[in-house]
């Protein structure tokens, strides 16, 4: 089969071997010869694909799982052996996370007025129109019970079979990590504010056990902790195990490294945090192989903030995109940042479209070398090698066209297989296979 052709400008190093348009997706994960694709929220409840990808030219649905309810998305999802993990959350509308911050607005507004608020005074306060409010109390009287993760057997791959589905708090679960023995799930729980870890051994995997919980001094509400940030800045992303410890990024937080050497114990044995003065959020943070010059290098991306307006696209300019942070983490008790990799609004044709972010959001969950395949919305995929970590290198990129009817593309996750292919998918529509020529 001929390759298809890609415009010089919008490529460097990778050429595209095939493209299925898949609705929106949040995560690939490809394991051997399978990509299991989550979507993000549309019409039909679709929650997950499952693909082969045998042949890169030719890659063909095996079977596909939906949701339950309108309510919720399913946009993440893990594979070990024979089960499938994949998320469930509340869709994250307006009025579905305004439900959640009504109950304390209301309190605050009665303690300072010295009587029950009106619609407008409760609008105000919680950022919605007057016109907004009995649908946010409907929302809020409703509540959200499906939130959670689900395991499915999936040894028939054709018919995914599901064993539980594990209620969880708030608005559910959403990125997470998992292993043969254990799920270490980031997710909203009763008591506390913004998502926190709890970890979850799944030696029998149709009845998860909670073994532990980690979250950030502040965030657990119910026993009085008192925390220094406005609503759920602060919160777990999600972690990623690697040997003993787990590293997870921690939002407006930053990262930090907690040794679950004791899984019963989770225990903070590294933090660094750069917001302020840089204003994206901490999305991912892992460790690089090896060592470099003697010393332990990590990295961590950001996710660009929401753009959804040429309000908002103008607000944004003269501010710091989301980018590519590398880390010092020799002495995890001292981690210094080492350098920061960006890409320029020039390299993209579809930088300032709106709607749509332009910035860094996720890279592979896993690394072999010293190579990072970042997701950058706008602009699409980087190839970026971290080998030198005081001056990361772009040796490749990818830049897909807008899904139909879009005004940018929105590259979303990314994902490498053993072949070295490399799988890309888009927030509206598009899956994509990619082959990436290593400069030699």
């Amino acid at each position: 089969m001929d390759r298809p052709v890609v415009e010089e400008s919008l490529a460097r190093n990778v050429r595209r071997l095939s493209r299925l348009e898949l609705p929106g997706a949040g995560q690939v994960r490809v394991v051997g010869q399978r990509a299991f694709v989550g979507h993000l929220p549309n019409r039909d409840r679709l929650g997950t694909t499952i693909l082969d990808v045998s042949d890169p030219y030719a890659p063909r649905i095996i079977s596909q799982v939906f949701l339950d309810d309108d309510e919720s998305h399913s946009h993440k999802v893990r594979v070990v052996g024979d089960l499938m993990f994949v998320n469930h959350e509340r869709n994250m509308t307006a009025i579905g996370r305004k439900a959640d911050e009504l109950p304390g607005a209301r309190a605050a507004l009665q303690q300072t007025l010295g009587r029950e608020p009106t619609h407008a005074e409760l609008a105000r306060r919680i950022g919605v129109s007057e016109a907004d409010i009995p649908a946010v109390e409907e929302a809020n009287r409703r509540g959200y019970p499906h939130g959670g993760f689900r395991i499915y057997d999936i040894a028939d791959i054709g018919r995914p079979r599901r064993l539980v589905h594990q209620h969880t708090g708030g608005i559910g679960v959403h990125r997470f990590d998992v292993d043969e023995r254990y799920a270490y799930i980031s997710t909203e729980m009763d008591g506390y504010v913004g998502n926190i870890l709890v970890i979850y051994d799944i030696a029998d995997p149709s009845r998860p056990r909670e073994v532990s919980r980690w979250w950030l001094p502040g965030q657990h509400a119910a026993a009085g902790e008192a925390k220094a940030w406005p609503g759920r800045r602060h919160r777990l992303h999600h972690a990623l195990r690697f040997g003993g410890e787990l590293w997870a990024g921690c939002w407006h937080g930053g990262v930090r490294v907690i040794d679950v050497s004791d899984i019963t114990r989770p225990t903070t044995v590294g933090a660094y945090n750069y917001h302020p003065p840089f204003p994206e959020p901490t999305h991912t943070f892992m460790p690089v192989p090896g060592l470099h010059d003697g010393r332990r290098i990590a990295v961590a991306i950001d996710e660009e903030d929401h753009a959804h307006s040429d309000a908002e696209v103008a607000r944004r300019r003269g501010r710091l995109h989301g980018c590519l942070w590398v880390f010092d983490v020799t002495d995890l008790a001292d981690i210094r940042p080492l350098s920061i990799f960006e890409v320029s609004e020039l390299d993209s044709p579809w930088s300032r479209a709106t709607p749509g972010r332009f910035g860094a959001h996720q890279f592979q969950e896993h690394m072999s070398d010293t190579l990072l395949y970042c997701a950058w919305f706008s602009g699409g995929l980087r190839i970026v090698d971290v080998a030198d970590p005081y001056a990361p290198q772009e040796i490749g990129h990818f830049i897909p066209h807008p899904a139909q009817g879009r005004a940018a593309p929105q590259t979303n996750d990314v994902d490498v297989d053993a072949r070295g292919l490399v799988y890309i998918v888009d927030r509206y529509a598009g899956f994509d296979i990619l082959e990436f020529d290593r400069p030699r």
